[in-house]
């Protein structure tokens, strides 16, 4: 793990982990709440139960942040991760009517997700600097 990467990885690692560890005991409208929202950028989704995709994001969150604070995990294969996590919430974000001012510029409703193309500024980082180095 590169060292100057550690604060990017500790940082994302410890949000998706708590974000994870927060979505465990989601109740049923939550879950379907959250499926519905994931529906609009990965249709999918649709054919998956909300219990089923609530658990899955708290599992997959909470295995991301951890992959992310584990050193033994080699930057390429955690930004890999995090690109594809962070990919698919941008995605919802800019099919979301409403979440948008042209597609690209948040409202005041899309500026909470808008906020995660920092994680993919980060999964990038983790990529180049393991391809680089």
């Amino acid at each position: 793990m590169s060292f100057a990467l550690a604060p990017a990885r500790l940082a994302a690692g410890l949000f998706l982990v708590n974000s994870g560890l927060a979505k465990r005991h989601l109740s049923p409208e939550a879950a379907k709440g959250l499926r519905d929202m994931g529906t609009v950028g990965v249709p999918q989704l649709k054919d998956v139960s909300p219990k089923t995709f609530g658990t899955a994001l708290a599992y997959g969150e909470t295995t991301l942040g951890a992959a992310l604070l584990l050193p033994t995990v080699p930057g390429w294969a955690a930004g890999l991760g995090l690109g594809a996590f962070s990919a698919g919430l941008l995605n919802m974000y800019r099919k979301t009517p409403g979440m948008t001012l042209d597609g690209i510029r948040p409202t005041q409703e899309g500026t909470a997700i808008a906020k995660d193309v920092f994680l993919l500024g980060i999964a990038g980082a983790l990529i180049l600097d393991s391809v680089l180095n």
